[in-house]
């Protein structure tokens, strides 16, 4: 169980601000754009919307819809989470781009008054979340990292980038950080001893290291040489997290140095959503 404090200000910021460029982004959108297919298997932007809305709305106490079909069913849905996405999906797949842009202001007005009126304490108490059992602070955290990859998916779908830098798109890429020892070490099986650094070009330009000793885990800094490095944009690595793109279309647009398999491997076990 992940225990480490998330400071509650500096998240309900970040989120608000997060919330601020998707309506910016949605505001700017034609009615035909919101039924554009997105990289995710079987939604459009509007769908997309949807899930935020539906997420936000359980978060605020509200029931999901029953849909009027077995939603388990359908190919995309795999898991309870999906499942419950879906009913929201479809619940609001009728609505006009107008309601639909109505229905995200109003839950994510409410979400952040009910946010700021909360206490660090509440923040630090245990909860579940997507990623098991923490704290409800630590949901926010994955709450900035899904709004914020949602953002992008949309962005991606009606060809208007944006939103790739910036204190969002750091809390979106700090939440993989966080799972990076596990990704490397247990998803790519990198073998004891070996040290990964992965070097992001930009729009975010940051270093990572990941040293097996026993376990994988992100460090400051390596004892030795790199048994490989990567380097590639935060805009691809946030995108392969996400499994938004097939790892073995872009392996030519990472620079692998040093143990050729091992980077490759990386990069095809680079996905942490469900």
């Amino acid at each position: 169980m992940t225990t480490a404090t998330t400071d509650k200000d500096s998240i309900v910021r970040d989120l608000a601000t997060q919330w601020t460029s998707m309506d910016e982004l949605l505001s700017s959108l034609p009615d035909d754009a919101w039924s554009t297919p997105s990289a995710l298997p079987s939604w459009t932007v509007q769908d997309i919307v949807s899930h935020v809305i539906g997420t936000e709305s359980m978060l605020a106490g509200e029931q999901a819809p029953e849909p009027d079909i077995d939603v388990t069913s359908l190919p995309h849905v795999r898991n309870d989470i999906a499942a419950f996405n879906e009913h929201w999906v479809i619940a609001l797949r009728e609505l006009t781009p107008e309601r639909m842009l109505g229905r995200f202001r109003d839950i994510v007005s409410r979400r952040i008054e009910a946010l700021r009126a909360m206490s660090q304490e509440d923040f630090d108490a245990p909860s579940w979340t997507p990623a098991g059992q923490a704290t409800y602070g630590r949901f926010m955290r994955i709450r900035l990292f899904d709004c914020w990859l949602h953002e992008q998916d949309i962005r991606d779908a009606v060809g208007k980038p944006g939103n790739q830098d910036g204190p969002c798109a750091e809390g979106a890429l700090e939440e993989i950080v966080g799972a990076l020892g596990y990704l490397v070490g247990k998803r790519a099986g990198a073998p004891d001893g070996s040290r990964l650094t992965i070097e992001l070009t930009g729009p975010v330009s940051r270093t990572l290291h990941v040293a097996v000793d026993g376990r994988a885990s992100v460090v400051p800094e390596l004892s030795g040489p790199a048994t490989s490095t990567l380097r590639l944009s935060s805009d691809l690595f946030t995108r392969l997290a996400g499994g938004r793109v097939p790892p073995e279309n872009h392996l030519t647009d990472v620079d692998i140095q040093g143990d050729a398999e091992l980077g490759a491997q990386v990069v095809r076990n680079l996905r942490l959503t469900i």
